[in-house]
């Protein structure tokens, strides 16, 4: 039991605080024949039908959720709407050339700039704020990563710029704090708000949505809804990302990995002062398990990041969102991280599950041929990326041939995963000596020969 003056410990999101996080809208009950059919109502599902009817208000768009509207990672999140993208600028330029690398990285961060835009346009409170990234580099190894990366990125031309010590502590006090890394082309935002405006900027636009609605299959021109009912549509469009593993035929096409996440309290001002953080920046450290954190609009410290356990067979599951022993390491890593902090208290930690393709490569495609089409596989930075895909989406399906279909991701087709126990074994080893990996440079603070270990497993 919480000590009488610490608040309760809430296991849902604190995204989906004092809204309507439940289903809303009827299920769909009978056949249907549309225009455009979209599985899944999260940010791909809902981008793709808002800029399709942006396009041409006449198309009959159906969208169907097998739970409510942002049930998965777009409401779930941790309100990083950024131009991060899993695939580096090298590799893709290797692959597709430089000047198609640099167009698929200027649509990430236009991208960023877009969902602000939209809100905007829309009315959807989703607190955006443009307050770049910072991601802090505590001990001699992160900071050799950190120049590696800011000299990555001005070959590129991604932004990425070197912070010294003092200027780095003027945005962020982190003990150990070194050096740092800034990126102006990332937003905090509330991701369920987000999700939850767009979907009725969706409807009001003449879109429908129908939750509770389960899809046992997608075929050509057709999906078919668990129970009976059968939708055909001239276009049919899978936007699932993690949930993708669950359709038959896809188990291996994504990895479903969970990340988990805490938030605070509403943080008086005096320890923000001590915090920093005034911009509303988003940030991380350079390290090799992944964590992010924000400030949020009330105030709170929202922290998470990887490091829970891949779960054999692709599983999803509810109980997978509670990992008391990942969710304890973020709390006591954000403590040692923000010494401010004090004796804050935790109110909420929550987690879900983001897709990962084999190769990291994040997709969108389209085939006129069977009018089926699919986005995802993001990787966990999905928020920005997803709007991309959604505006992409948009031009395949209308047959526009526009800079955003000639983009490097469109029709990407990545590898498939390692049956099991292979899969299961391979996921949770890098997971393991990524831990590994931080733990190494920790005691002996120069780059971990790990991290080439990691490399060599994940292939990334």
């Amino acid at each position: 039991m919480p000590a009488p003056d610490q608040p309760s410990l809430s296991l849902e999101p604190l995204w989906w605080d004092g809204l309507d996080a439940r289903r809303t809208r009827p299920a769909l009950t009978g056949d249907e024949v549309v225009d455009v059919c979209i599985v899944g109502a999260g940010y791909t599902g809902l981008w793709t039908a808002w800029y399709l009817l942006e396009a041409d208000p006449s198309l009959s768009v159906l969208v169907v959720e097998a739970e409510h509207v942002g049930f998965g990672a777009s409401g779930r999140n941790g309100g990083w709407c950024s131009a991060l993208y899993p695939v580096g600028a090298a590799t893709l330029a290797a692959e597709h050339g430089e000047q198609a690398a640099r167009d698929q990285h200027a649509a990430l961060r236009e991208s960023v700039d877009e969902v602000g835009r939209v809100a905007t346009a829309e009315g959807i409170d989703c607190h955006y704020r443009k307050g770049g990234t910072l991601v802090v580099a505590r001990g001699r190894a992160q900071a050799a990563r950190a120049r590696a990366e800011v000299e990555e990125s001005a070959r590129w031309g991604t932004g990425t710029t070197w912070l010294g010590r003092d200027e780095a502590r003027e945005r962020l006090a982190a003990r150990g704090l070194s050096s740092a890394t800034y990126n102006p082309s990332c937003a905090r935002i509330h991701p369920y708000r987000l999700v939850t405006g767009l979907a009725a900027a969706v409807e009001r636009r003449g879109g429908r949505i129908a939750e509770g609605t389960h899809v046992g299959t997608i075929g050509e021109r057709r999906v078919q809804v668990v129970g009976g009912p059968v939708v055909r549509a001239r276009h049919v469009i899978r936007a699932t990302e993690a949930w993708t593993a669950r359709l038959p035929g896809l188990r291996r096409v994504v990895a479903p990995v969970y990340s988990l996440v805490v938030a605070t309290e509403p943080l008086p001002a005096s320890t923000w002062e001590h915090i920093g953080l005034a911009q509303r920046e988003t940030f991380s450290e350079h390290r090799h398990v992944i964590v992010y954190g924000q400030r949020t609009e009330d105030d709170r410290l929202v922290f998470g990041g990887r490091g829970a356990p891949y779960h054999f067979g692709s599983g999803i599951s509810p109980e997978f969102d509670r990992d008391a022993g990942v969710f304890e390491t973020l709390r006591r890593s954000l403590r040692d991280m923000l010494p401010a902090l004090g004796d804050a208290a935790f109110t909420h930690a929550w987690g879900g599950p983001l897709g990962i393709a084999r190769d990291w490569h994040p997709s969108v495609g389209h085939d006129p041929a069977t009018g089926n089409g699919w986005a995802g596989g993001y990787v966990g930075d999905g928020v920005a990326t997803a709007n991309l895909a959604g505006r992409t989406l948009a031009d395949l399906v209308t047959g526009a041939n526009s800079s955003l279909t000639r983009l490097p991701w469109v029709g990407h087709r990545s590898r498939r995963w390692e049956p099991e126990p292979a899969r299961w074994l391979g996921v949770n080893a890098g997971l393991r000596l990524a831990t590994l990996a931080d733990t190494e440079e920790r005691l002996t603070h120069r780059p971990a020969v790990l991290g080439r270990a990691l490399s060599a497993l994940t292939g990334h």
